[in-house]
């Protein structure tokens, strides 16, 4: 036993050091600039497509994909291992909503057709998707959606909209869900489609976040005419579809290395400002102590992602249940390196300094200065989308009352 242990370390260890080298190798200084630039969840689209062409011409683009439709074949301790050391070196976030949702999903749930047409264009970066799910009265409570579809045909025509669109403007595609059914309970009238964006009818209009960036959008649909070859799953069975694929919203991913990777700028902060009697920041007990504190409730989140790691290795699904918790928990996490972030900066984390850039100026203060405050404004959202926070508390109090 305790040789294959042994064995099994340092498989990890060797591992660890592949994926060290590939960064090293190419994650180039002109990409950690711009990445370190980047405020929102997810890099900017050109940004996105020259990282997603370094990672797709490794054939590492998609870690957590079966090997016979492109991925690595990975298991789920080496993706975990290959997203924390990206997260580590501030490598570009890449949007989920094709690799890590949609492909998942139709690799599960899709025809050998739809397969064939669609996995090799996410993989290559030619289709860029985007998530209908969210509308102006369903969130949270998603099931309660009215953005209807009704059959005509070999087509649906659908009507209504979607909010909070992460990169509509940029997307080629989008997956939606639609009633189809309006009398029977809610979860059963819904259903998955797939949709280009370049369809008659469809139209998008920019939200400005408060941190600046255009990352969100309105998606309206206006008679528009999806074919019925691009419905995912049966009519009226999107809801469990949709169920399945937020378990890889919530649970997949290292957002816990995204954590790291702001202590790390706090760290580099700390070392350069100056507290209110004139010493180091670094120095001062009350903000070491805040330190000590988060790097703790990362430290633990990250062994209790592992752990559910460690389950899925042996073929259990993320879970609602669990995948809830990590959510719940990066989101927590997050949140306070971004204040602690901002809170080191000290008079400097009042400028916008995103704003500045973009209107032409020079940033202010130490290249550290630079995104603190929009990321700081970026992260509020976290605890709201991909389901707030009280409805994955309401989820995990449910399934341990059923326990």
């Amino acid at each position: 036993m305790n040789n294959f242990l042994e064995d099994i370390l340092a498989a990890n260890v060797a591992f660890r050091g592949e994926v060290c080298e590939f960064l090293a190798r190419n994650f180039s200084p002109e990409l950690r600039t711009a990445a370190a630039e980047q405020s929102g969840v997810y890099a900017e689209p050109e940004l996105t497509m020259q990282w997603h062409r370094i990672l797709y011409q490794k054939g590492w683009v998609a870690p957590a994909w079966p090997r016979e439709y492109g991925g690595t074949g990975w298991s789920a301790s080496q993706r975990l291992t290959f997203e924390t050391e990206c997260a580590l070196a501030g490598a570009p976030v890449l949007p989920a909503m094709g690799l890590q949702m949609c492909g998942p999903i139709l690799i599960s749930h899709g025809t050998p057709e739809q397969k064939a047409f669609f996995l090799p264009k996410i993989l290559s970066g030619e289709h860029y998707w985007c998530q209908g799910y969210s509308e102006p009265g369903a969130g949270s409570d998603l099931a309660s959606l009215t953005c209807r579809a009704v059959r005509d045909g070999d087509t649906y025509v659908i009507n209504g909209s979607k909010i909070w669109t992460t990169h509509a403007h940029f997307a080629n595609w989008i997956f939606v869900l639609v009633r189809t059914d309006f009398t029977s309970k809610q979860q059963a009238g819904i259903t998955f489609l797939l949709a280009p964006m370049n369809s008659q009818g469809i139209s998008v209009t920019p939200i400005l976040s408060i941190s600046g960036e255009h990352e969100v959008n309105q998606v309206f649909f206006d008679d528009v005419r999806v074919p019925l070859v691009n419905r995912v799953g049966a009519e009226n069975d999107g809801w469990r579809i949709a169920k399945h694929l937020l378990e890889f919203e919530r649970g997949g991913g290292s957002a816990v290395g995204r954590s790291l990777r702001l202590m790390s700028l706090i760290n580099e902060i700390a070392a350069g400002q100056r507290d209110r009697d004139g010493g180091l920041l670094s120095d001062d007990p009350f903000f070491r102590r805040r330190q000590a504190e988060l790097e703790i409730e990362i430290m633990a989140t990250d062994w209790t992602q592992r752990r559910f790691v460690t389950g899925v290795a042996s073929g259990r699904s993320v879970g609602n249940s669990a995948a809830s918790i990590l959510k719940l928990k990066a989101a927590e996490c997050l949140q306070r390196a971004t204040e602690l972030a901002l809170d080191s900066l000290g008079p400097l984390g009042m400028v916008d300094q995103n704003r500045t850039v973009a209107a032409g100026g020079e940033p202010v203060g130490p290249g550290y200065a630079r995104t603190p405050a929009a990321r700081y404004f970026n992260g509020r959202a976290m605890s709201i989308f991909g389901g707030s926070a009280e409805v994955l508390k309401t989820i995990i109090a449910r399934e341990a009352l059923q326990a």
